[in-house]
């Protein structure tokens, strides 16, 4: 391991509960009706790529993909903004202990910039990280590998030198798409997520140690 590379919601904050709220109450909003156990297909993309699904397939064209991911960021931003937001156990502590020894940090999220700054501030992570890509900005979501491969540039170095930490499938496959190491992290708020493609699936970000890390 050169570099290590994170994933956000699901992994550094626990935020995958409050995803499915606020894109359940933005469906409603709209008048829009989504299978609330089909959310899991979902975890680690883009609402952009959510709310085109859902218009396509209700053949909604009164309304657009941008006004309603509008609405559901404007929305998410206000429950965050009220502090209702967790740490996932260990992360913090992990992004630390990495950065204090010298390993450069990515931060590859499907979340939007504002979010990114909000939990930046919030758990006290200035200055952690060499990379910061929000996959809004881009083309194509996860499971797409671009992502990854961008912040493998940014941080200089190789795929293959590069560990990704994830808590969804979707996550998973796009870290192992660009010749990335994958850690699976079995969040229980995350939905029954297939990880099996990942180089190591832990139970608890705790779990994660420097020694061992810098075996992989």
């Amino acid at each position: 391991m050169q570099a290590f590379i994170f994933d956000m919601d699901g992994v550094i904050i626990d935020s995958e509960p409050i995803h499915s709220r606020v894109k359940l109450d933005t469906l409603a909003h709209f008048g829009l009706h989504f299978a609330t156990e089909d959310l899991v297909r979902y975890m680690g993309r883009t609402s952009q790529a959510f709310f085109t699904d859902v218009l396509r397939d209700a053949q909604r064209t009164d309304i657009s993909v941008a006004d309603v991911t509008a609405f559901k960021h404007a929305h998410y931003l206000e429950v965050l903004e009220r502090g209702d937001i967790a740490p996932v156990a260990g992360s913090v502590e992990l992004i630390h202990t990495l950065h204090a020894a010298g390993v450069p940090l990515g931060l590859a999220t499907s979340s939007n910039r504002r979010v990114i700054q909000i939990v930046i501030k919030r758990f006290g992570l200035a200055g952690c990280f060499e990379s910061v890509i929000s996959g809004g900005d881009l083309p194509a979501s996860k499971p797409d590998p671009e992502i990854y491969l961008r912040t493998a540039s940014n941080l200089a170095q190789a795929p293959a030198d590069c560990v990704v930490l994830e808590d969804t499938q979707n996550g998973v496959l796009a870290a192992k798409r660009a010749g990335m190491l994958c850690i699976g992290y079995r969040n229980p708020h995350s939905g029954q997520q297939d990880l099996s493609q990942a180089d190591r699936i832990v139970e608890h970000v705790s779990d994660l140690r420097l020694a061992d890390l810098r075996q992989m």
